[in-house]
């Protein structure tokens, strides 16, 4: 039977005369007001807690009723903390960061993790890095439920409500911690087959500004990749043309498939695609390395048990070790 946990502050302050008493109040109303209060911002509150928007207003309305005092100033565009409510969260916030705390360190107690956790990821990643591995883990770990966002920014994750990100690169905020996750990854120039019915394949790098070139940019008013090769221990960039861009690699791909042009993307991609014959890769002798994907999360004392199995299994399911070319 679920039980609700009440603070009950004491009427009187001892050694004051006539001092004022304050009504109870539940956890749950507490945690609410200290999200709220935290993001500034009601639906990114609810999507950390697990409630909708409305909820989170209501809570907030009721703690505001039983204190009678208004914690929150709410316009349709912002939200701000009432001097009362820059008060209570002053005092508040360490006080639920040790209870939170606390629950934490049980938890890691515990033989299985368990909770929700919320995964931000760009499609690539996920595909190429989560995708083949998650069945695996929710299987292993039957008592974690995981949601995972797919987009090419890079979250704030603590600000967005997520337990961990997935980007490319190690450049990050200064309080979180990156651990790579899979090996370097090799970009290559593909195309279909259909492509060059009418056309003759390029044989070098230059041959390619002859070509409709399938480009892609870092992310929406980003800037372009560069194609850049390695040729004999040097780096060669060459600036391709082409009338399709697109700010996504899967876009980049299925162009490909079409027969829209020469596309150069991750080799890992795209795996299925040239087992099955859709692309094939031209130019062999000329690829590129980008960078390995990395884990990034919030450095913190103790991490919950089911940010470490997550880490855990997919740094196992997805070694480091370098490809072979």
């Amino acid at each position: 039977m679920n039980k609700k946990v009440i603070i009950e502050p004491s009427s009187r302050v001892e050694g004051l005369e006539g001092a004022i008493s304050t009504p109870p109040l539940h956890l749950p109303g507490l945690l609410t007001f200290e999200a709220a209060a935290r993001h500034l911002n009601f639906a990114r509150a609810a999507a950390e807690i697990g409630v909708t928007p409305t909820a989170v207003s209501r809570t907030i309305k009721n703690v505001e009723a039983q204190l009678n005092v208004r914690l929150f100033n709410r316009t349709t565009r912002s939200v701000s903390l009432t001097e009362a409510g820059a008060s209570l969260n002053t005092a508040l916030a360490p006080a639920l960061a040790l209870i939170k705390n606390s629950l934490s360190q049980a938890l890691l107690a515990t033989d299985q993790p368990s909770g929700m956790l919320r995964v931000s990821s760009s499609y690539v990643a996920y595909r190429i890095l989560i995708k083949p591995h998650i069945q695996s883990f929710l299987e292993y770990f039957p008592l974690i439920n995981v949601e995972i966002s797919l987009d090419n920014q890079l979250r704030d994750i603590v600000n967005t409500g997520f337990d961990i990100g997935i980007r490319m690169g190690r450049k990050l905020q200064n309080d979180m911690i990156s651990v790579q996750l899979g090996a370097v990854q090799k970009r290559i120039v593909v195309a279909a087959p259909d492509y060059f019915r009418e056309r003759s394949e390029p044989q070098t790098m230059a041959e390619l500004l002859k070509h409709n070139c399938i480009r892609q940019r870092y992310c929406v008013g980003g800037r372009l990749y560069d194609w850049k090769f390695e040729d004999r221990g040097q780096m060669v960039q060459i600036d391709v043309q082409g009338r399709f861009i697109f700010d996504e690699m899967r876009s980049v791909v299925d162009a490909a498939i079409q027969g829209h042009g020469i596309a150069f993307i991750l080799k890992d991609f795209a795996k299925q695609e040239l087992a099955d014959g859709k692309l094939r890769q031209i130019l062999k002798q000329h690829w590129a390395l980008d960078d390995a994907f990395h884990l990034y999360y919030p450095h913190r004392e103790h991490m919950p048990g089911k940010l470490r199995a997550f880490v855990d299994f997919m740094r196992t399911a997805n070694p480091s070790k370098p490809s072979l070319f």
